[in-house]
């Protein structure tokens, strides 16, 4: 379980988020959605541990995520974060991209890196690019392989961040087909996105932001067709 209570973030005199309290359950699939600058990106950041918050807490399995005793290090192998660009290592093969921080991180042998990488590769489509480097793929199937190579680490929850943002539109479908293939399956996950169609098709809850707080929260049929908040009924106006 994450928990997330009263937390405040400001980068200098901008508040980004304003008290935010949020709790995702294990298998919960959650879309968090609102216009850009309203917060949602920092939240998840702030998750993981990569921004400090200045006032409340966050709490992931019962550990104090920003408690100066937490072992972040520790925490992040439980916690797969995935962004809008890829970051792939473009020295190394899909397969070596993915082996990596299992063989570096988790102390794996070469050989069970390796068979990790294989079988994470073949889970997100990519079996057949097990050789080939980054830059010979499309944005799509770079963005799985980074999807991959943050399962490789067999993690229990995956952060996701405007992960179809960067892409041509006729590769989104290949990635969010990749998102729902994982919560068919379980995974519990955060995914900030403007595909409004994924939230509501595949969300448990939809989370709307709108300048630093969860204004709305409920299931997709009611934040999405029958939205409360003037705020969300004009953001989804003009996405839509």
């Amino acid at each position: 379980m994450i928990e997330i209570k009263a937390v405040k973030k400001s980068f200098g005199d901008l508040k980004v988020l304003n008290g935010i309290d949020l709790t995702v359950d294990k298998g919960e699939v959650i879309s968090v959605i609102g216009a850009s600058g309203s917060g949602k990106s920092t939240m998840l950041y702030c998750i993981n541990a990569l921004e400090p918050i200045d006032s409340g807490q966050i709490v992931v399995d019962g550990v104090d995520v920003h408690n100066k005793s937490t072992d972040v290090n520790k925490l992040r192998r439980n916690i797969g974060m995935v962004f809008q660009q890829w970051n792939s290592f473009p020295h190394l093969t899909t397969l070596e991209n993915v082996a990596l921080s299992p063989r570096i991180v988790l102390g794996k042998s070469r050989a069970e890196a390796r068979e990790i990488a294989r079988s994470q590769l073949e889970h997100v489509g990519l079996g057949d690019k097990l050789d080939v480097y980054p830059s010979r793929m499309s944005g799509g199937q770079q963005q799985r392989l980074a999807i991959a190579r943050a399962l490789a680490m067999e993690p229990n929850y995956m952060l996701f961040d405007e992960v179809t943002s960067a892409l041509d539109p006729e590769l989104v479908g290949e990635v969010l087909d990749t998102l729902r293939l994982l919560s068919d399956e379980g995974m519990t996950m955060l995914v900030v996105t403007h595909e409004i169609g994924f939230a509501r098709d595949v969300s448990d809850r939809v989370a709307f932001f709108h300048e630093g707080i969860i204004e709305e929260l409920g299931p997709p049929a009611q934040v999405i067709e029958h939205p409360q908040s003037v705020h969300t009924q004009k953001f989804l106006a003009n996405v839509r």
